[in-house]
């Protein structure tokens, strides 16, 4: 079973930086499309990036195109997300997600579609 561990998580101020690690770890016999979701007090959760299996495809909200950076090391088993000039509306929990698929072009960006969770990475962002 493959588990799912975010790092990176933390305190900026606004204009400041951020990147988030996820590391996959136990056997993975499939190819995974993998995301950052998040989810700020009282609000639903909502996906942030993906990316496929190849990293061919990418996928960004609309409110972080332009600042945040999604991106994998499949022979590290790493996913990446690289947030720059984060806003205090950027405050969350960031999770990272994996659904496995045959297809490595494939992308998924509904909460509903992924099957493996992490625990989630606290992000900050003061004004």
């Amino acid at each position: 079973q493959v588990q799912l561990v975010e790092s990176g998580g933390g305190r900026v101020q606004a204009g400041g930086s951020l990147r988030l690690s996820c590391a996959a770890s136990g056997r993975a016999s499939s190819r995974y499309a993998m995301g950052w979701l998040r989810q700020a007090p009282g609000k639903e959760r909502e996906s942030v990036a993906a990316i496929s299996w190849s990293a061919g495809r990418l996928y960004y909200a609309d409110s972080v195109k332009g600042r945040f950076t999604i991106s994998r090391d499949n022979a590290k088993n790493t996913l990446y997300l690289q947030m720059d000039n984060l806003r205090p509306e950027d405050t969350a929990v960031y999770y990272c997600a994996a659904k496995s698929t045959l297809d490595s072009r494939n992308i998924y960006t509904a909460q509903s579609d992924y099957e493996l969770w992490g625990q989630g990475t606290q992000v900050t962002v003061s004004s």
